[in-house]
C-alpha cells in the first residue's frame, strides 16, 4: 500500500494545484481586464472608479424597473 498510496497522493496533490494554478490565472486575467476598462473610461471620458461603483450598485435597481411591467391602458 505504501507506493500505491504514495502515487495517489502526488496525483491528487497535483490535480489539486493545477486547480488553483488555473483559478488564479482566471482571476489575474479578470483583474487585468477590470482594470484596462477603468483606466480607459477614465481616459477617454473622465469617468471615475467611484462613479463606475455608483452605477455598478443601481444595477440591480435599474433590472427590476426595466422588467416589471407598466399598466398603461392604451385610450
Amino acid at each position: 500500500m505504501g507506493i500505491v498510496g504514495l502515487i495517489a497522493a502526488v496525483v491528487i496533490a497535483w490535480l489539486v494545484f493545477a486547480w488553483l494554478f488555473n483559478i488564479i490565472k482566471t482571476s489575474l486575467g479578470t483583474a487585468f481586464k477590470i482594470a484596462l476598462i477603468v483606466l480607459l473610461l477614465q481616459l477617454f471620458f473622465g469617468i471615475g472608479p467611484q462613479q463606475l461603483w455608483k452605477q455598478v450598485q443601481l444595477l440591480p435597481q435599474l433590472l427590476q424597473e426595466s422588467s416589471t411591467p407598466t399598466n398603461s391602458a392604451p385610450n
